[in-house]
């Protein structure tokens, strides 16, 4: 991640001459391209990409490069969105019971992994309000068993007096509802088992254990109003022996979930997604 500069992602569609157009912009104000990543939809149509710019040599200031942008993002139909660097985005973490992904998340950002600065914990039972509090953050527990719509409303007061730009349901077992779902549209995340609609409700890791599967894994996704079933950020997997008993792909599965979402963020907050439709296009870093 470059200390100084710009992110700019762009969809719009396809066309001779995009890159060209794009670099000789950049070029054109002596911008310094760190990276290029670029995809076409041939089916569709449609032109991805997204650049790191290097813009301590520009001859211009970043505010009127990117201002200076429109003409040519209006002129091939695009949309786009330009973020500066560094920065680091305010994220809310929600959980339930099971602290593994929060410790992960947690952990990652201490090391300097994700530019997110955690404004708070939030959770529906109190199994992780020590994690939190151990790392100097704030815990909020939302009581949801008797009514979960005052609950919603709760978090997302919450959610607004933080300024929370990006929440992670960090095995959060609610079921988030349509308006939540449609005020932060491309903001949650979520991560759950791979298992899904196969070995739904009550332990999944069981009931794949008695099916004899052989490949258990996790999802990391972003969430709407189709319970767990939108756009696809990170998946990772792993292979299951016969000699494994329940509990070997419960750690498995944890394992699973940890990466997938830790990659997930990742690629959310360094802005290497776009979301088109119902797929996500994400360049890896």
């Amino acid at each position: 991640m470059l200390q100084e500069g710009l992110i700019l992602k762009i969809d719009c569609p396809d066309q001779p001459g995009l890159v060209a157009k794009i670099a000789g912009y950049v070029a054109q104000y002596e911008g310094n391209l760190v990276e290029f990543n670029q995809f076409t939809d041939k089916e569709g149509g449609r032109f991805f990409a997204r650049l790191e710019i290097d813009t301590s040599g520009m001859t211009v200031g970043v505010e009127d490069f990117v201002t200076g942008f429109s003409v040519m993002g209006k002129a091939v139909g695009g949309k786009w969105h330009f973020r500066r660097l560094p920065y680091k985005m305010r994220t809310a973490v929600l959980v339930t019971k099971t602290d593994h992904c929060l410790n992960e998340i947690l952990w990652r950002t201490r090391l300097g992994e994700m530019p997110i600065e955690v404004t708070s914990v939030i959770g529906n039972r109190e199994d992780c309000r020590e994690v939190a509090e151990r790392e100097g953050l704030p815990f909020h527990h939302i009581e949801m068993s008797e009514d979960k719509e005052a609950g919603f409303r709760e978090i997302e007061q919450l959610l607004q007096k933080q300024d929370v730009e990006l929440v992670v349901l960090a095995r959060f077992m609610q079921i988030v509802p349509q308006w939540m779902c449609e005020t932060y549209e491309g903001r949650i995340i979520n991560i759950h088992h791979s298992f899904l609609p196969a070995f739904i409700g009550a332990n999944p890791y069981r009931k794949a254990f008695e099916r004899g599967v052989k490949l258990i894994g996790a999802t990391c996704h972003y969430v709407t109003g189709d319970l767990d079933a939108g756009p696809i950020i990170e998946q990772e997997v792993a292979r299951v022996q016969h000699t494994h008993s329940a509990h070997d792909m419960v750690r498995l599965g944890r394992d699973c979930e940890r990466s997938a979402l830790a990659k997930g963020i990742r690629y959310h907050v360094q802005d290497r997604t776009i979301i088109h439709g119902r797929r996500a296009i994400v360049f890896g870093d």
